[in-house]
């Protein structure tokens, strides 16, 4: 039997952080971002804002969100006004996805939410370690994705 290895002490305090993190940014909560959308509604307003039209696949995909999940979300979204169903032009049989203009103007209240968010947070800190911040989330961020993808592909 092959031996143990010695636990890693960087990973307790990264889960803690990222516990912490998730409870700060609010997506425990059912609302997020001073609306009154759930976490996956925000982020699909912020994604479809970012990136114009999408498909629906395309939304999952970005979200990592199970197809079912977003059809029910989007249907949500789409008969509150916030996003509107367009044929794709390359393909009739496929729907683009695009903000409306509540649409729009919910997406411009999430980025002031999130940008006043970010700002008093980066006030708090200290200036050495804010300029390393984008950074290092971004490193973060990019390796879960890629051990994610690497499970996936494992999986089948």
């Amino acid at each position: 039997m092959p031996e143990a290895l010695p636990p890693d002490p960087r990973i307790p305090p990264i889960r803690d952080a990222s516990r912490r993190l998730v409870r700060e940014l609010g997506f425990l909560r059912p609302t997020l971002a001073g609306t009154e959308l759930p976490a996956s509604a925000v982020h699909a307003l912020v994604e479809i804002g970012r990136a114009g039209p999408l498909r629906a696949a395309e939304l999952a995909e970005r979200l990592v969100l199970e197809k079912s999940s977003i059809s029910r979300m989007l249907a949500k979204l789409v008969a509150s006004g916030e996003l509107a169903e367009t044929p794709s032009p390359e393909d009739g049989r496929a729907k683009l996805l695009s903000l409306t203009q509540r649409g729009r103007a919910t997406l411009a209240r999430i980025d002031a939410f999130a940008e006043a968010q970010v700002a008093a947070a980066l006030r708090r800190m200290p200036p050495a370690a804010a300029a390393s911040l984008a950074e290092g989330l971004a490193a973060y961020a990019a390796a879960l994705a890629a051990c994610r993808r690497e499970r996936e592909k494992e999986d089948g």
